[in-house]
């Protein structure tokens, strides 16, 4: 993947019309003056957080109607998710579902404008959109956008709410990654620098210390590498049905989770179902409290509950009874499978009880 440094540098990706997969709030950014300037440009935006499925189909429509050469995404992870697999598909026999094709890679130039700190799609094989109300989760090095350009000035206009919700997606990714049973050297290397730069900045940041806006970009991108390579764990499979159940963000969501789940696996770190040992994921429970700044593990778990009470990121008030086994059978096991310590239904089930107590 390239590293853009100014919008000038997208030119060459101007060989033909570009599709430009983009949120409404662009217009509140300075990249939209670059693109007002450019005639052949074909704008979609028919998409919703939490892109849907045929949201994308249309975008492919576009895309092959206009006879595109390019496309550039400007947004958070959903414009991100919905512009890869756009490439994706834009190849692929549009009579047939795309879902159940197997993937023929494609050249087509896909350039990633992150305006949130927080998924590192932009850096990632992974794209999430919704099917018939059920997640689906796309998996192709192809989608790796091809470059990347990280304009620290799109944070500028971010909702308060959504960079602490973004800020905390980064920062559960890199922690996920760093436990993740699929974890190498080279993840771990991303973790421990993004979990660094976020605890060093991420208070100026949220003040409105506009200064700290391109590190805490960065640290969202490298949070992305450490995933691409060792997929998330627990914290974000337990994460998705309290999105949409309780209208939350996801880093929201995420958040609530790794506050229960990780005082749970160091709690029953004898359930340990890595391959490398107990011992190894003591040392690596260890490794992220170093990284944050803390002695112990149990240190940094306090301070990562401190944060989300700081960041007023409280649980849901509006649960009902039923909710909870509608929010157990939404787990995706291949997902747990990435998780250093053994969770059961019933684990699943109280530690939902247990974020949802607050």
């Amino acid at each position: 993947m390239t590293e853009l440094h100014c919008y000038e540098e997208l030119d060459k990706y101007f060989q033909g019309k570009v599709l430009l997969v983009c949120g409404g709030s662009i217009k509140f950014l300075r990249i939209n003056e670059y693109f007002e300037n450019k005639k052949n440009v074909v704008e979609f935006h028919d998409f919703i957080s939490n892109p849907l499925y045929e949201s994308v189909v249309k975008g492919v429509d576009l895309f092959r109607k206009e006879k595109c050469t390019a496309i550039i995404a400007v947004g958070g992870g959903s414009a991100i998710d919905v512009a890869k697999c756009i490439k994706l598909y834009s190849n692929m026999d549009d009579s047939i579902n795309y879902l159940t094709q197997e993937i023929i890679p494609n050249d087509i130039p896909l350039i990633a404008v992150p305006t949130t700190a927080g998924t590192g799609s932009e850096a990632t094989r992974y794209a999430v959109i919704y099917y018939n109300g059920e997640k689906q989760s796309i998996a192709d090095v192809s989608c790796i956008p091809t470059a990347v350009l990280l304009d620290d000035s799109v944070l500028e206009t971010l909702p308060e709410y959504q960079k602490k919700a973004t800020l905390m997606d980064a920062f559960c990714q890199s922690i996920e990654s760093f436990w993740s049973i699929n974890s190498t050297k080279e993840s771990k290397g991303y973790s421990k620098e993004a979990i660094n730069i976020i605890m060093n900045n991420y208070e100026d940041y949220l003040d409105g210390d506009n200064s700290k806006n391109k590190l805490i970009l960065k640290a969202a991108n490298i949070s992305g590498k450490a995933i691409n390579i060792t997929q998330t764990t627990a914290g974000h499979a337990m994460s998705y049905k309290l999105t949409s159940l309780y209208n939350i963000a996801h880093g929201h969501a995420v958040a609530l989770c790794i506050s229960k789940i990780w005082p749970f696996m160091v709690n029953h770190i004898d359930q340990c179902i890595d391959c490398r040992g107990i011992e190894y994921l003591n040392e690596t429970f260890g490794e992220i409290a170093e990284s944050m700044g803390c002695k112990t593990s149990k240190d940094a778990i306090e301070k990562f509950e401190s944060m989300l009470f700081k960041f007023g990121l409280e649980a849901p008030k509006n649960v009902r009874d039923e909710d909870y086994d509608v929010l157990k059978k939404s787990v995706n096991p291949v997902r747990l499978k990435n998780n250093p310590v053994l969770l059961t239904a019933e684990n699943i089930d109280d530690i939902y009880h247990e974020i949802l107590r607050g």
